[in-house]
């Protein structure tokens, strides 16, 4: 890992790196448009040069809890765009910083970040910007309700 290329995130105030190559591109979000029966990590729909992004409340999607009285969290006007399986999505998150080279490898969470952390995030590194959770896009775009289904199967 060292050496990669990271694009760092501020998400939930916390620094996240995601791997330069997942992310396609960082647009202005415009109007997202709500998507009826979505789960709650799915803020919508919006459009990039005619094609359709789903747009990814990161934090609902980690499994936080707002603490904001609306129910809202501040999020940076710009969004991360990536792509998983075939579909695009937009990532809100509450800031984009920079891209920064991985001074290391991957290492362990430490203590303290929770379980939703633990489950999207693949460890921490030390990039050239600091230190930052690397997060797993797959377990991020899944959503909180991915370990409910996971913990009812077993069941």
């Amino acid at each position: 890992m060292t050496g990669d290329l990271l694009v760092i995130l501020q998400i939930a105030g916390r620094r996240c790196a995601l791997s330069a190559l997942e992310v396609k591109s960082v647009i202005e979000t415009g109007t997202i448009t709500p998507t009826p029966r979505a789960p709650a990590w799915i803020a919508g729909i919006t459009a990039l040069r005619s094609q359709a992004l789903t747009v990814i409340d990161c934090r609902r999607a980690i499994g936080l809890v707002s603490d904001a009285a609306d129910g809202e969290w501040p999020t940076d006007h710009r969004a991360a765009v990536v792509a998983e399986g075939g579909h695009s999505y937009a990532l809100l998150v509450d800031g984009i910083e920079d891209i920064t080279t991985a001074a290391g490898e991957v290492g362990q969470i430490p203590g303290g970040f929770g379980a939703e952390w633990s489950r999207v995030a693949r460890g921490m590194i030390e990039t050239m910007a600091g230190p930052a959770l690397l997060v797993d896009l797959g377990a991020l775009l899944a959503g909180p309700e991915a370990v409910r289904g996971e913990i009812e199967a077993a069941a």
